[in-house]
């Protein structure tokens, strides 16, 4: 009977450090112009990043962590339009 220890990519540690990369890789902050706009994510989860450090998502897609003031730069234009989309149905 083999254990854990003789086979280590069999689950535990070996499990969850392919987890945890997978979810590195997930969250890695995307370059582009989420510098040049605000834009529109759900109230809680701008209070979640505040509180955790984790990056948030636009609507838009944009994904990064918030740390400036949003109404100094104009709000991006496919977070706007899909905003809109969403308020009309």
């Amino acid at each position: 009977m083999s254990t854990p220890i003789d086979r280590p990519d069999a689950g535990g540690v070996a499990t969850l450090d392919r987890e945890l990369e997978e979810l590195l890789r997930e969250e890695t902050i995307e370059p582009g112009d989420h510098e040049r706009f605000s834009h529109y994510v759900k109230k809680e989860k701008i209070l979640e990043s505040a509180l955790t450090g984790k990056p948030v998502r636009a609507l838009c897609g944009k994904k990064w962590t918030p740390g400036r003031d949003p109404e100094k730069f104009p709000v991006c234009p496919t977070c706007k339009e899909i905003y809109e989309g969403l308020r009309d149905a």
